[in-house]
């Protein structure tokens, strides 16, 4: 079941959603530092992390699921979010760069079904990059954050999940080893916590992000042919390139 866009809203608002929007930027940062001339496609509830690539990309789109609820983004200017039925993308095939999913494949009733629906909007060689909560962590156990709810992950779940929908795993990493908790003092040492984290329990981590390139080599041409073809919803068209709705993000 997801979060409701108000909800995670009001998280990434509070001292602890900020302080773990810095960490996990800090992370996503690792896997992709250039976006310059890709169309970044945001899904689930991504718009705090797409802030980092929104003005060096030359596209960025944030599509948020229909039992999540859509806010507007960016803020200013024209609108770039949408509502949209989680296997069904109103985008043609083969038309994005990279896709970034955040709250969405562990709030997903058909985790497969969405990836595949990814495999299919994705160029070539496009890339998958997701954040999930990690079934060993405690932020999995913590429902007053949007990270405590929906199914946590392991590497080895991932692992299955992308192979299963043609995607080639490339790239692990974590995040969130401090605890899932608004304590002032906590927060005062979030970095010490992190650091100690990653160095003494690296699998208990908060957060699994895990980084898939689409394969092309694995699917047959029968295989290709069962693809269904994209319905362009008529919001927007990518060139091939080198609920309820909110006024504010």
């Amino acid at each position: 079941m997801h979060v409701d866009v108000i909800d995670l809203k009001e998280f990434y608002g509070s001292p602890l959603g900020r302080v773990a929007r810095q960490f996990v930027i800090q992370a996503l940062r690792a896997h992709w530092p250039d976006m310059e001339g890709q169309y970044l496609l945001g899904f689930g509830y991504a718009v705090p992390y797409m802030r980092h690539y929104r003005k060096p990309s030359s596209g960025s789109f944030a599509f948020m699921p229909a039992g999540q609820g859509v806010i507007r983004w960016p803020p200013s200017g024209p609108n770039r979010a949408l509502l949209s039925e989680e296997t069904e993308l109103p985008l043609p095939d083969c038309c994005i760069d990279r896709i970034l999913v955040v709250h969405g494949l562990e709030m997903s009733p058909s985790a497969d079904e969405l990836c595949r629906e990814f495999w299919r909007v994705l160029k070539p060689g496009g890339r998958l990059l997701v954040v999930v909560p990690n079934r060993r962590g405690l932020w999995a156990r913590a429902e007053a954050t949007p990270f405590g709810h929906g199914r946590p992950f392991s590497r080895g779940q991932l692992q299955s999940l992308f192979r299963d929908s043609q995607f080639v795993p490339e790239k692990w990493s974590e995040s969130l080893f401090m605890p899932p908790l608004s304590w002032r003092s906590l927060l005062r040492w979030a970095r010490g916590w992190e650091r100690i984290g990653y160095s003494l329990w690296p699998a208990f981590s908060g957060i699994i992000i895990a980084e898939a390139v689409k394969d092309m080599y694995g699917v047959s041409l029968t295989q290709a042919a069962q693809r269904k073809t994209g319905r362009l919803g008529g919001v927007i068209m990518p060139v091939p390139a080198t609920s309820r709705v909110l006024n504010k993000s």
